[in-house]
């Protein structure tokens, strides 16, 4: 892990990285939300309107996979003071929150029609708004924190302890009754017919490299701006 501490080293590898997760991704969700559009029959009770788990799913996923990232970041900066485990969590923050806001935004989309409601005070919604309120105190905290040790491990702190809300997300259906369904995809399989199933791992996938790529790119916009404020430090004193 500490092979890729160095801030050079690490950019040599990002650069090409961000393309390359870039374009793919992309590649896939256009194939996903074309086949999920254009392609996959209509459910015979929800008609047209399930089409939107072809972006509802990833984004959830990625809201709260995205938490997942500024956990394990923060873990490796307490525990073994990565060298770039912070700018990783901070790079994670934004493009997490924002997905974060497109799974609450296309669930309330999806059950205006679904529950006759945009919003309901539901385990699942409840936790995953807490999630996206997680996100933007983090990113304050972080952008506060600035270069400051100190801030920057309050930081990390706050990023290990929110992660008690990820598990609350996924078993929400389970422990509370509820108007949001339960789990449709599983280990142990899928409630969703074949027919319509198939653009979901696409979606996935092509959505989760997207992210990858926007992670990449902010991590090295952090570094290069770390790096002239140093230059402008040393001009400074000189």
């Amino acid at each position: 892990m500490h092979r890729f501490a160095n801030p050079a080293r690490f950019t040599r590898i990002a650069r090409p990285l961000t393309a390359w997760f870039g374009w793919a991704g992309m590649i896939l969700v256009a194939i996903a939300l074309g086949g999920g559009l254009l392609v996959t029959p209509r459910d015979y009770l929800q008609g047209d309107t399930v089409r939107i788990i072809y972006i509802h799913v990833p984004a959830a996923w990625l809201g709260m996979a995205g938490w997942g990232g500024i956990a394990a970041a923060s873990f490796a900066q307490l525990v073994w003071r990565h060298p770039l485990a912070h700018v990783a969590a901070r790079a994670t923050a934004v493009p997490g929150a924002t997905f974060a806001a497109i799974c609450l935004i296309s669930g309330s989309i999806w059950g205006r029609p679904t529950w006759g409601t945009w919003w309901e005070w539901d385990g699942r919604l409840t936790s995953m708004l807490v999630l996206f309120f997680l996100y933007l105190a983090y990113i304050a905290l972080a952008n506060a924190a600035g270069r400051e040790e100190g801030g920057q491990r309050i930081a990390a702190i706050f990023g290990l302890v929110g992660a008690i809300n990820l598990p609350v997300i996924h078993y929400s259906v389970l422990w509370w009754r509820t108007l949001h369904q339960g789990e449709s995809i599983g280990l142990r399989g899928s409630t969703i017919d074949n027919s319509m199933l198939w653009p979901i791992p696409l979606a996935v996938l092509g959505f989760s490299l997207i992210f990858l790529s926007v992670v990449l790119m902010r991590m090295r916009t952090l570094l290069a701006d770390a790096k002239v404020e140093a230059r402008m430090r040393r001009l400074a004193s000189s």
